[in-house]
């Protein structure tokens, strides 16, 4: 089977989305979202072996991002066009529904996109990725999350935010990175694709739009929040950013949903047990076949 990578650009209303895909044309459409500050090189170890399996692997670089359009202003970052891409995506690739993966940021959207539109999403896996109704209530009654979570906060203000992102070719951003994973997961070469990503014009601020676009984000309800299609919750226990209650609350909202804890990894468990979320991730998306 070939499974070499390929580069797509994708024509959506407002944006244009370059993605990276791999596996055949008649597979299964399986699309993988990536998280903040990444792009799609975020899921590098998991779409060879995804592809392997037969499934039609698509990680797209998310709006703001890398190669992706990036419209100026928060507003054009707000989840309802988040989901909204990932629906164009899979439309534009000419499938009515998919099975979906979402780490971080990109588990948000991947959640939304759940309770948008579960006629779409076939099945549904999330990597330390909080229910988003779940972390909204939680933030606002547990005030160790809301320290973990100062950065949103920050992220508010105007120019600052850039400003460190951009410092000394990006040093801070490759430190947090560094810092919060074990050591050794991301290599010099990792950190110089990743800058090469930042580099782009216009990517720091809009990157950072996401974060800003939560003022919209409360308002907007992309569906009932209780999710019925199948899912897979993987978690690493060493998680620095959010409280692993968060995990065990959010598998209560799906009616068929199991919960994985990988004890050793942290935020980034795709880059520190890569084999283990690619055994995990087949595992629960071949299921589909076995049903279908």
């Amino acid at each position: 089977m070939d499974t070499s990578l390929e580069h797509l650009t994708i024509a959506l209303e407002d944006v244009s989305i370059h993605a990276a895909a791999a596996g055949p044309p008649e597979g299964r459409l399986l699309i993988l979202l990536h998280g903040y500050p990444e792009f799609w090189q975020g899921w590098r170890s998991q779409i060879g072996p995804l592809a392997e399996k037969g499934f039609r692997t698509v990680a797209p670089d998310q709006r703001g991002y890398n190669l992706s359009s990036k419209p100026k202003g928060w507003r054009a970052y707000a989840l309802k066009h988040l989901t909204g891409d990932v629906f164009g995506i899979a439309t534009s690739l000419g499938r009515e529904r998919f099975l979906l993966a979402g780490h971080d940021w990109g588990g948000i959207v991947a959640w939304s996109c759940a309770m948008a539109d579960p006629s779409r999403v076939e099945r549904l896996a999330i990597l330390n990725a909080p229910h988003p109704a779940v972390f909204k209530s939680y933030i606002l009654t547990h005030p160790g999350q809301m320290l973990r979570s100062w950065y949103m906060l920050f992220m508010q203000l105007p120019w600052l935010p850039e400003a460190l992102f951009k410092a000394g070719n990006f040093r801070v951003m490759t430190e947090i990175l560094a810092r919060t994973s074990r050591p050794g997961t991301f290599s010099e070469e990792n950190f110089e694709a990743c800058r090469e990503a930042w580099r782009q014009p216009g990517a720091p601020s809009a990157m950072i739009n996401w974060y800003r676009a939560l003022r919209a984000g409360w308002r907007w309800s992309p569906g009932k929040p209780a999710i019925d299609i199948p899912v897979k919750i993987l978690w690493g226990a060493r998680e620095r950013f959010l409280a692993l209650e968060l995990a065990e609350l959010s598998l209560k909202q799906c009616r068929d949903g199991q919960l994985t804890l990988l004890p050793e990894a942290g935020h980034w468990l795709q880059h520190e047990e890569p084999a283990v979320v690619s055994r995990e991730l087949i595992e629960f998306f071949m299921q589909s076949r076995r049903l279908s």
